[in-house]
């Protein structure tokens, strides 16, 4: 399948848009899925599509975070975390294909809803480093694969479920969730995609137009997260968790 011209820069923009809001607060998703479902492509292949885009994406977000020095983690001790987040994902990819995901309609509207209540509600939430509720040996073998899981099987605001947790049962503060959450759902990502171009439902121009967005919105994204802070994260996540809940209860 292919699309006119116009068409593919229209998606590249709503890319650059989307890897910008991604970096900072998850939920990217919620602008190119649409996007490349209106622009007339099948389910599964703007899946796919979305899933190729969005991996260069986070990839860029982690690379920016790390050459900044933003992890609290060195990199050996976020390999274990990412490698669970990628079995996990993994996992989800391969489920969703053989199973039925509609009762997820329902469960995600209300995990939104609690994340944006979490962060509205909680305004000193992420601010500082606090004690954690999880070990972390027991955070990345049970809460990571899950969330992993959920990227492959679903997808959407899987950012914004890493950063929460790693505020809320880590203790982190929001920066260090943020900068954590763009390499674990990175690993979700690779692993998602992989098994979508093995299967190819990859479209690959689409997906190259819109790479260059959201690498361009993944490091404006990247440098807004370092300057702007929990100040800019914070309502940011807020709004992109509201936006999502009212697309499914409304879409």
């Amino acid at each position: 399948m292919e699309l006119e011209l116009s068409l593919l820069l229209i998606l590249g923009g709503v890319a650059l848009l989307a890897g910008f809001i991604d970096t900072l607060a998850g939920g990217g998703g919620l602008l190119t899925l649409p996007a490349l479902l209106l622009a007339g492509l099948n389910p599964v292949n703007a899946l796919a599509t979305n899933k190729l885009q969005g991996t260069f994406g986070s990839g860029m977000a982690t690379f920016m975070l790390l050459r900044r020095r933003r992890f609290a983690e060195t990199l050996a001790g976020l390999r274990r975390p990412f490698l669970w987040s990628l079995g996990g994902s993994a996992l989800g990819t391969v489920l969703v294909q053989l199973t039925d995901s509609d009762a997820l309609q329902v469960l995600v509207p209300v995990v939104l809803a609690v994340i944006a209540l979490y962060f509205l509600f909680s305004p000193g939430a992420g601010s500082v480093t606090r004690a954690p509720r999880l070990s972390a040996r027991l955070y990345e073998r049970t809460v990571v694969p899950v969330i992993g899981f959920y990227d492959g099987f679903f997808g959407p605001g899987t950012g914004s479920f890493f950063s929460l947790t790693g505020v809320a049962l880590r203790g982190q503060d929001l920066i260090t969730a943020t900068a954590q959450a763009k390499a674990l759902n990175f690993a979700s990502n690779i692993a998602s995609l992989t098994l979508f171009v093995v299967g190819g439902k990859v479209l690959w121009v689409t997906g190259a137009v819109m790479i260059v967005g959201q690498v361009a919105g993944a490091w404006l994204g990247s440098h807004a997260v370092l300057r702007g802070g929990a100040r800019l994260i914070r309502p940011l996540i807020v709004l992109v968790c509201l936006a999502m809940l009212l697309r499914y209860l409304f879409g």
